[in-house]
C-alpha cells in the first residue's frame, strides 16, 4: 500500500466519518449481512478488538438542556477490525450482537478504502439513511394525527 492510499483513511472529515458510524451503529444484522455477501472479492480481515460487549452509562436531561444526571446502563458491543489493505474500521451497536458489530466495523474500514467508499454508500449507507428517514416521517405523521392546537378567543373590549 502507498503512503497516499494510506493517507486517505486518516483524511476523512470528521463529520463524515460520524455519519457513517451512525449509520452502521442503526444498521439492522440483515442489511449488514445482506451487504457483505454482495461483495465478490472479500476483504483479509483481521480483528484488533472484540467483538466485546459490556455496559455503558446513559446519561439524560431533563427537557434537552436542564442538569445532567445518570440514566442507566445500557449494553453495547463494540469492535475493531482492520483490513489487509490497512484500513481499520470501529463500530459500536447497542445490544448483544456481536456478529452486527464485526460487520460494521468491516463497513466503517471499507468506506475509509477509495476503491469500496461507493459501493458501501450505495449498497448498505443510502437504503439505511431511507429506512431511518421513513421511520422518522411515519413518528411525525403519527404524531401529527394526535396534535391539538389551543387558541384563546378576545371577547372584545372592556
Amino acid at each position: 500500500m502507498t503512503s497516499a492510499k494510506h493517507q486517505s483513511h486518516v483524511t476523512q472529515p470528521a463529520s463524515e466519518r460520524k455519519r457513517v458510524a451512525d449509520l452502521l451503529a442503526r444498521a439492522e444484522r440483515n442489511e449488514l449481512v445482506e451487504a457483505f455477501e454482495a461483495i465478490t472479492d472479500k476483504p483479509a480481515v483481521q480483528p484488533v478488538r472484540g467483538p466485546e460487549t459490556g455496559l455503558v452509562m446513559v446519561r439524560g436531561r431533563i427537557g434537552g438542556g436542564g442538569a445532567s444526571f445518570n440514566l442507566g446502563e445500557v449494553t453495547v458491543t463494540r469492535a475493531t477490525m482492520k483490513l489487509g489493505s490497512g484500513a481499520v474500521g470501529h463500530a459500536q451497536a447497542l445490544g448483544t450482537d456481536r456478529e452486527k458489530a464485526r460487520l460494521a466495523a468491516i463497513f466503517d474500514a471499507l468506506w475509509q478504502d477509495d476503491a469500496m467508499k461507493d459501493f458501501v454508500e450505495e449498497r448498505l449507507l443510502l437504503p439505511i439513511a431511507a429506512r431511518i428517514a421513513g421511520v422518522d416521517r411515519r413518528k411525525a405523521d403519527e404524531t401529527a394525527a394526535t396534535r391539538v392546537d389551543f387558541f384563546t378567543m378576545v371577547r372584545g373590549d372592556d
